[in-house]
């Protein structure tokens, strides 16, 4: 590795390219004249600008070679080209009107497409959409993509599910690297903040040929907000009120980009006390999370690079049963205080038609779990000795201690990838990746060991482009070592492929098919727990003899699209060998049930399907329905866990734009989620329900600068209900009331 590394840092440094410049104009196809503000953006360089009034951009300081790209502005096509630097003449480019919504780059697929161009089937939303639709947290939010739902405690804590599968089994990535957060445990959540993120894309599937181990369930790939483009800067700041929590959450940010310099920076505060039903409110659901997070970047003709920040800490109430009721934001006992640190890097070196990407990244997760004989002063530390001292809050006096739990996970990951000069139809990349990963115990009581695991993985991959048809494949092959402290020393090796097809049917119909394999080892808990896991009321005993879980996946997915209409069919079958499951044994240790963790073979299968409708001449109207449903079952046809209830959605948007209000909207959604029956030995059902919510927003100039404004309101009629994937059904406690948010942002 480190003679591959050196061998292309030497290149780097005596390939010189002098410094290139694409001009150019961007024309409306049907009037010939130039658009103004239109996006341009080069996909694999990262670097981009607008048109001015006439319609022309300039682009400095790039390196040689051929690269991406890509054209787009809301009301008009969005084209995808390659062009190859350097350049002489300026170029045209011309866009068609269209009633499509407008296309973006697909980040975590190596290629770095537009979906269109795209073999993988990946869902993206931005975080402005998934915002103004009223989510509340980002693990909410998530809920609105097609396939993701999420297991919940309370509002605070959420984790994604994808076609069934979650934690270790769903990778999370942010800023570029692979997120670790001791996300094993039922009731860990994200830990991640909307804030400072530009957008969400999911991968459902196997992804194990790109991102190893832990990803055979699929990815949520967290894209962080871009840099200013080249010489310009902006500011803005936001405040939203959540009337169901007395919630609220303030959001301030500044970028700027200067010659080869740019840097950003964002914070955020969110607090929110317990959430409402039509009959109580859930006592300790109330939390508070501040967020952090900073870049900075250099980038001239053949070299990039940028360093991302951020820290988050939250402090998460634990609910267990209704009592106290009140608007208090202070979590009582039991509860959380996690604070995650994300470092990260990438740097991109550009050769005469090549690339070669080194990702960095460094996650310090420090996680802390008080009970109720435990005290929650945040000025203690773990090293001094015990004494009595008094803490007062609203309601009691508790005595400070420690945390009961406390654990350090300090993971260390590398991505290094190379993309070799295209060969006629062939893009190629192969890669290396891997993880050292650090498990640290402080507190008095210890569910897990202390531990260190290592993972290391090699790949390729190839996107083959034909005139009707593109083919991706690639293999990989990967090795993950746990060693734990006691003397368990295990590994795990694993040979991974992927093959997919996208064929052009007809001018309007696009058809893909992709073949993966996937593989999780098992992780720390899974092979070593023997110990109460007090969040989620469970004695958890560890199966040191675990095999790798191995799943085969085929994905087939129909897209019909013309100016008008769309709609498409997504279907999976997902088989899975080594499936890892929790199962009570009926014994009781420390008056909590034990439950031990065994192994079946598995498969899951279902899909999504749905249709898009914006008439003409109507093209401000939009309608939107949408069709999911999964099932899982083990080899015996017992049905596993966890699984999301079947559920269908249906929204009317209309867009407006004239003189006084500028990108409005408004909307109305109609969710119903059907009964859920289908479960599995120790699970309650649950019962069908509709939820109404609608919203309306627009921008406004006011002293020259943007104000946005959206307004948004869920469970509308105030429904009673219990989600099937909420921690808080067995005790039937319902989810959260009605609630309507008000958001205001004022860009500077």
């Amino acid at each position: 590795m480190k003679l591959f590394l050196n061998t292309l840092l030497l290149i780097a440094v005596t390939s010189l390219y002098s410094q290139n410049t694409i001009k150019g104009t961007v024309i409306d196809a049907d009037t010939k004249q130039g658009l103004a503000l239109v996006n341009i953006y080069l996909t694999d360089i990262e670097k981009g600008t607008y048109t001015n009034e006439q319609g022309f951009f300039s682009i400095e300081n790039l390196p040689s070679g051929t690269y991406n790209i890509v054209v787009s502005i809301i009301g008009y096509g969005t084209k995808s080209l390659d062009v190859t630097i350097p350049i002489k003449d300026n170029i045209s480019i011309s866009l068609s009107p269209s009633a499509i919504e407008m296309e973006d780059i697909i980040i975590s697929t190596p290629f770095h497409k537009l979906q269109s161009d795209n073999v993988m089937k990946v869902e993206r939303k931005t975080i402005k959409d998934l915002k103004s639709s009223g989510s509340v947290t980002l693990a909410d939010g998530i809920t609105n993509i097609a396939g993701v739902e999420s297991i919940t405690t309370g509002l605070g804590i959420g984790k994604p599910v994808i076609r069934g599968l979650s934690s270790n089994r769903v990778l999370v990535y942010t800023q570029g690297v692979r997120l670790e957060n001791q996300q094993f445990g039922a009731e860990h959540g994200l830990g991640i903040s909307n804030s400072g993120i530009e957008s969400v894309e999911v991968i459902k599937g196997p992804a194990s040929l790109l991102y190893g181990s832990d990803a055979l369930g699929g990815i949520l790939y967290l894209n962080p907000e871009r840099f200013a483009n080249s010489n310009s800067s902006s500011g803005d700041l936001s405040a939203t009120y959540y009337s169901n929590t007395q919630g609220f959450s303030t959001n301030a940010g500044y970028k700027s980009s200067v010659n080869n310099f740019k840097f950003l920076f964002r914070g955020n505060l969110t607090e929110h006390s317990d959430y409402n039903t039509k009959s109580y409110r859930v006592t300790n659901t109330r939390f508070r999370e501040q967020d952090f997070k900073a870049g900075i970047g250099y980038q001239n003709n053949a070299f990039k690079t940028d360093f991302r920040y951020n820290v988050n800490n939250s402090k998460l109430g634990i609910p267990e049963e209704i009592g106290e009721q009140s608007k208090n934001k202070t979590p009582l006992l039991p509860f959380q205080n996690i604070t995650n640190h994300v470092f990260s890097s990438k740097t991109s070196m550009f050769f005469n038609g090549s690339k070669l990407d080194v990702n960095l990244g460094y996650i310090y997760n420090d996680r802390k779990e008080f009970e109720e004989h435990h005290d929650h002063d945040e000025d203690e530390h773990e090293d001094e000795e015990h004494e009595d001292e008094e803490h007062e809050d609203e309601h009691e006096e508790d005595e400070i201690l420690e945390a009961a739990l406390h654990m350090k996970l300090k993971t260390f990951n590398y991505d290094v990838k190379y993309s070799l000069p295209k060969l006629g139809k062939f893009e190629t990349i192969v890669g290396i990746q891997g993880m050292n990963q650090i498990n640290s115990n402080y507190g008095e009581e210890q569910l897990i060991p202390d531990a260190t695991t290592n993972d290391f993985g090699i790949l390729a991959t190839s996107h083959i482009h034909f005139e009707k048809v593109d083919i991706q494949l690639g293999a990989r092959y990967d090795n993950r070592n746990i060693d734990v402290l006691n003397g368990i020393n295990r590994t795990f090796n694993s040979y991974n492929g992927a093959f997919g097809i996208k064929k052009s049917i007809t001018q309007n119909i696009t058809a893909r098919i992709n073949l993966a394999t996937g593989f999780r080892a098992p992780n720390l808990s899974e092979l070593t727990s023997d110990g109460t896991h007090e969040g989620t009321n469970r004695y958890e005993i560890g199966n040191n003899d675990l095999k790798s879980e191995q799943n085969f996946q085929t994905d087939i997915a129909l897209e019909f699209k013309n100016e008008h209409f769309e709609v498409f069919a997504n279907g999976f079958y997902n088989n899975i060998n080594n499936y890892i499951f929790l199962s009570p044994d009926g014994n009781i240790i420390d008056n909590t049930p034990v439950y031990l963790y065994l192994q079946s073979d598995a498969k899951l299968y279902g899909g999504e399907f749905g249709l898009h409708l914006h008439p003409h001449p109507l093209d401000w109207l939009h309608f939107e329905s949408s069709f999911e449903t999964v099932t899982g079952k083990q080899k015996n046809d017992d049905y596993l866990p966890l699984i999301p209830a079947n559920s269908i959605s249906n929204i009317i948007r209309v867009e407006f734009d004239n003189d006084w209000i500028k990108k409005g909207y408004a909307f109305a959604k109609l969710k119903s989620t059907f009964k859920q029956n289908n479960i599995s030995a120790f699970e309650t059902n649950t019962q069908g329900y509709n939820l109404l919510s609608a919203g309306i927003g627009g921008s406004f100039s006011v002293f020259n600068n943007e104000l946005s404004i959206a307004l948004s309101g869920n469970n509308l009629t105030n429904k009673s209900y219990i989600n099937h994937l909420s921690r808080l059904k067995p005790d039937g406690i319902f989810n959260m009331g009605r609630n309507i948010n008000l958001e205001l942002t004022y860009n500077l």
